[in-house]
């Protein structure tokens, strides 16, 4: 049968594999390897801020119910662990509260999955240089993320979870280089990940389990890596086969040159973006809409009549559904409730999103205010502006108000400032971990490529810190 399809594009996973293999840290762009340490104090702090919630604690308690040889920790207990097991309550943490950072054309948060891996990695090989981990990460971003490129948002239409699916590449691509394998055996490390995808989008409606998609996918691309180097094989062709593989299966109608196009030139990992807020990055341009007017108009929620938003479908689809308090994750998802949150305070923090918070009438009631429809124009501009939305406020005396963002603030075509992520990674631990802990972090990472080792960070992040258990 697979003989019988023709291959997207011939060679594409070898040529990746080889890509991934050969690429030294001198062919990275120097403004890559600054995004990249961006990445990873931006991840760092989302994984210590995740570490605590509940959904990432029911994973650390199977985990350690299992056991297994003590070759890495746990962040923010210290417990030491298997490094596929260390990995799976990291990343699940990462991507436990809905703030890791976003490559919007694949829809993939690579630093939830490849800075867990990469530290873990360099736990257990203490020889593990900064400039080992600098590299390994943007090679794993690269490669993910082209693969995430071609999946287009098919992947994620077809009902399938970018992070889960897509994001396994970046795992699989950070832990082979960092293990050193050959293009041979990087290839083959891609051939099995792409048997450990995962992840299914009615998750975002209520259940815990989106948040174990990161954590999923980040241990199966490192065990498919750590695999391959004991000549494990797998599919050689896995991205591009024409019937059962990756793009063929979960996108159905990729755009295969994505996976290619200036491979070594135009660097994918220096288009990540991060995260202001902490909720699906589909509606910051709305919450950026509406928060621009409440603060240049001075208004506040009573003098609102009535908002209407206009947006992209993908964007449509994935948050503009009906919103009921059906836990954390649904509100994170829901464009209506963030709008509503926006309204009614301001701003939007952590805080609004506890379980106490999510099902507050004040909040439901001015949802019916609320009205969220696709906008042909901003769809027909393309994949580019996925995150668009026209947003239009009318007050009860009758005078109207609008803003288009086109490019969400924090989106490399909107930046925000180091000090911005610096400032969020401060208060995503401000209650956990000691001001000097976290300014040595950041300076740790600042200059993660003249680092001898990774051994000051391990540290750092495994100290144990304080365990909530609340949203």
């Amino acid at each position: 049968m697979s003989s019988s399809q023709p291959s997207l594009l011939p060679g594409a996973t070898r040529t990746l594999a080889d890509f991934a293999a050969r690429t030294q840290f001198d062919d990275v762009p120097s403004e890559v390897i600054e995004r990249i340490k961006l990445s990873l104090i931006d991840g760092i702090g989302v994984c210590l801020q995740g570490s605590t919630l509940p959904w990432t604690q029911l994973v650390y308690e199977l985990v350690r119910e299992e056991g297994g040889k003590p070759l890495a920790a746990i962040w923010g207990n210290g417990h030491r662990t298997s490094l596929t097991n260390a990995v799976l309550v990291n990343s699940t943490a990462g991507h436990a509260f809905e703030m890791d950072d976003i490559h919007k054309e694949s829809i993939v948060h690579p630093n939830s999955l490849a800075v867990p891996v990469a530290l873990a990695l360099a736990e257990a090989n203490p020889a593990t240089s900064g400039r080992d981990v600098a590299l390994a990460l943007a090679v794993g971003y690269e490669v993910g993320l082209r693969i995430g490129n071609a999946a287009t948002v098919s992947l994620f239409l077809n009902g399938f979870h970018p992070q889960g699916t897509s994001g396994v590449f970046v795992a699989a691509a950070t832990a082979a280089k960092l293990l050193k394998l050959d293009a041979g055996e990087t290839q083959n490390a891609l051939g099995i990940a792409g048997s450990m995808t995962a992840g299914i989008m009615a998750a975002q409606e209520g259940a815990m389990v989106k948040r174990l998609h990161a954590g999923r996918a980040a241990q199966g691309g490192l065990m498919a890596a750590l695999l391959a180097k004991r000549g494990f094989t797998g599919i050689s062709d896995v991205v591009e086969a024409g019937y059962g593989g990756f793009l063929s299966s979960f996108a159905r109608t990729p755009n295969p040159s994505r996976l290619l196009e200036g491979l070594g030139a135009d660097w994918e990992a220096g288009k990540v973006g991060f995260k202001m807020y902490p909720n699906v990055t589909s509606i910051h341009a709305a919450l950026d809409a509406l928060r621009s007017i409440l603060i240049e108009e001075h208004l506040a929620a009573s003098d609102i009549r009535e908002i209407d938003v206009g947006c992209g479908h993908m964007t449509f689809v994935h948050t503009a559904w009906e919103y009921r308090p059906a836990g954390v994750t649904a509100a994170q998802m829901n464009m209506y409730y963030g709008l509503s949150v926006i309204a009614l305070r301001g701003d939007i923090s952590v805080s609004d999103y506890a379980e106490s918070q999510i099902a507050d009438a004040t909040i439901l009631e001015f949802i019916r205010k609320i009205t969220i429809e696709e906008d042909p124009e901003l769809e027909s501009r393309g994949a580019a502006f996925r995150h668009a939305a026209r947003l239009r406020v009318v007050t009860n005396d009758g005078r109207t108000f609008e803003r288009e963002v086109l490019h969400r603030r924090g989106s490399p075509e909107n930046p925000v400032e180091r000090q911005d992520i610096e400032r969020k990674f401060n208060s995503n631990l401000d209650s956990l971990l000691a001001r000097d802990a976290q300014s040595r972090l950041i300076e740790l990472c600042s200059t993660l490529e003249k680092l001898p080792d990774i051994a000051a960070i391990n540290e750092l992040v495994s100290t144990p810190i304080p365990q909530s258990g609340k949203p």
